[in-house]
């Protein structure tokens, strides 16, 4: 087997255990969760950059405003995104934070249409129709739209545009990011800390290794998918990520119980239909290509 699917599969697998990872978690509140996710991903890549030897890349991005402007911004996304999704899972909506993203890659295709002046082919309007159709059917059933789905989409989908426009690699600008935003965390770890409003210094021993280890486990599973990417085409790295969400979705349903009525069904179905159809165009095309 290609040794990127390994990889690919790997990381889209871990990401979809997330929820029961942050579940683990539900004494912790998600701010502080934040906190420390970023607080000790920082220990970690700090350790993985040394004894890579990987720092050349830094002082050059550092004296570039408009480089550090831009990850800044990438930050700001990348921990809306992670915020809300902790808060969604430890709220009971991990059904609702799934469709987010499964929404995703239509968002992207919207967002290469609109800032990197990409063309959206026929089919490709049909799969956003669809997806659209499944977004305000759920809108009308429930009474309001999706907010936390389209919330994480867009902050993803953000975040993603900004990376592609970027200049540094996966491992780099992880680290970059979280340079950038754990002084923050440091300061209202320790602001908590002093207060005694910090659920770090009264949880279990258990609740605090997963504290600790949320450094790896945020790191380990973008090296992988890093490493996945290099190795196999984009046709089909956009069919592997579906098992991320699909697994969110599944462990919401069936461990942790949450609604999925038949109003809530046609909803998805209308967005997986769209992502069915966006799928098998993009693989067609890529054969096409290649032949």
């Amino acid at each position: 087997m290609n040794p990127g699917v390994v990889y690919a599969f790997s990381a889209f697998v871990i990401w979809g255990l997330f929820p029961i990872y942050f579940k683990a978690l539900h004494s912790i509140s998600a701010m502080e969760m934040l906190a420390h996710r970023m607080a000790w991903s920082m220990v970690f890549l700090l350790v993985v950059m040394t004894i890579r030897h990987q720092w050349r890349w830094l002082a050059p991005v550092l004296s570039n405003r408009r480089q550090l402007a831009r990850f800044t911004a990438s930050a700001v996304l990348l921990s809306s995104n992670w915020l809300i999704y902790i808060w969604a899972v430890n709220d009971g909506r991990i059904v609702e934070a799934s469709l987010g993203y499964f929404i995703n890659p239509l968002v992207n295709v919207l967002f290469g249409m609109a800032f990197l002046h990409e063309r959206l082919r026929r089919v490709q309007w049909v799969a956003v129709i669809l997806a659209a159709a499944g977004v305000l059917w759920l809108t009308w059933v429930n009474g309001q739209p999706p907010w936390i789905s389209l919330a994480l989409a867009l902050t993803f989908g953000g975040y993603g545009l900004l990376r592609k426009t970027a200049h540094l690699g996966a491992l780099e600008g992880l680290t970059l990011e979280t340079m950038l935003l754990c002084p923050l965390a440091a300061a209202y770890l320790a602001i908590a800390g002093t207060h005694g409003a910090s659920g770090f210094a009264d949880a279990s021993f258990g609740v605090k290794v997963l504290l600790i280890a949320a450094g790896p486990i945020t790191a380990i599973p973008l090296l992988l998918f890093a490493a996945g990417a290099r190795r196999i085409p984009l046709s089909m790295l956009g069919l592997i990520q579906y098992i991320t969400p699909t697994l969110q979705l599944l462990i919401g349903v069936v461990i942790y119980q949450e609604a999925f009525g038949h109003d809530r069904l046609i909803g998805y179905g209308a967005i997986w239909a769209a992502l069915a159809v966006y799928s098998l165009e993009s693989a067609w095309r890529a054969r096409q290509l290649r032949a």
